[in-house]
């Protein structure tokens, strides 16, 4: 591996597109070194000009690996515009996968568009994922945190209800926050939570997108940390969230509602429901009330690394 840099299209506009669109510099490359295989991470990027790539890189002796990081995928897809672009994607993804010899997926599926899978956990990278600090808290206060660029499956909107109703009655013994970093993804997104937030916006708190170092003290002030909360909306009831090992790595306890084979059973994770029900909030506090040991939760993530997952794939693909 080097770092040679293959083809520099700059920052304009215009290179964003030819970095799309332009596959030359990538197919000269592969003729000239002959690599054993391509991994691709397929983002619902099915069209003729992928396709011919593809053909390309299989005429110069080079096997396919494509990873489908989320399916099915569908479901993601809402509006006009959005379901133009899954139109286009449904039109050609059977032909993208044809030149692969493996899907990699993050599910429990056996076959993808007609190819065989190979089944991953998603990987992450502990080198930069630090572990937690401990905050100093009053015993009175639980501080929840949920960190994502907010898509409708996120479900943050259950959440925000479960503490509508948790408030119903007034105040309570323990006051419950919730904290949110990053941004909607779109108005429809950000009308959601507004509209979910009236009435109780002072236990809702936004801090926007956080990065680094901003980041890092966000989440060493909260105690748990709030998965995805609406995959069901998408169709989707059984994955490997990569901000489920993210929270683990760190060293949360967490919470989600699909299901996650890695984490399923493990004492620092809480499920919810699949479906619209308010989130229990009573039965977060209780939850919270146990002592999680962050270190101990880091060690669950240690054969998450990309490291272990990509060596999965080389097993399969080296013994064809």
């Amino acid at each position: 591996m080097d770092a040679n840099v293959i083809a520099d299209f700059g920052c304009s506009f215009t290179a964003k597109l030819k970095k799309r669109l332009f596959f030359k510099p990538i197919i000269r490359y592969i003729q000239e070194n002959r690599p054993d295989y391509l991994y691709l991470r397929a983002f619902h990027n099915a069209n003729p000009i992928t396709i011919h790539f593809l053909k390309e890189v299989r005429k110069a002796g080079t096997k396919i690996v494509i990873e489908i990081p989320t399916y099915p995928y569908d479901g993601e897809y809402r509006g006009f515009w959005q379901n133009l672009l899954l139109l286009n994607d449904k039109i050609f993804r059977k032909s993208l996968a044809k030149n692969a010899e493996y899907i990699v997926t993050f599910s429990q599926d056996d076959t993808i568009l007609g190819r065989p899978t190979i089944k991953l956990s998603n990987g992450i990278d502990l080198n930069k994922i630090p572990l937690r600090k401990l905050p100093e808290r009053h015993p009175d206060e639980l501080h929840l945190l949920g960190v994502a660029e907010i898509h409708f499956w996120h479900g943050f909107d259950r959440l925000i209800n479960g503490l509508k109703q948790y408030y119903k009655n007034g105040e309570q013994e323990t006051k419950v926050f919730f904290h949110i970093v990053g941004t909607p993804f779109n108005e429809t997104e950000k009308n959601t939570l507004k509209k979910a937030e009236k009435g109780i916006s002072q236990y809702v708190i936004h801090h926007g997108a956080l990065f680094g170092d901003e980041l890092n003290a966000a989440f060493d002030k909260c105690d748990i940390c709030i998965g995805s909360l609406g995959r069901h909306r998408s169709g989707v009831y059984s994955m490997n969230s990569l901000k489920n090992r993210e929270y683990a790595a760190r060293g949360f306890a967490f919470i989600y509602s699909e299901n996650d084979p890695d984490f399923d059973n493990e004492p620092f994770v809480l499920k919810v429901p699949a479906d619209e029900s308010p989130v229990d909030i009573q039965a977060i506090v209780d939850f919270s009330k146990q002592k999680f040991d962050p270190a101990a939760i880091r060690k669950k993530t240690e054969h998450l690394s990309w490291n272990t997952q990509m060596l999965k794939v080389l097993n399969v693909i080296s013994k064809d």
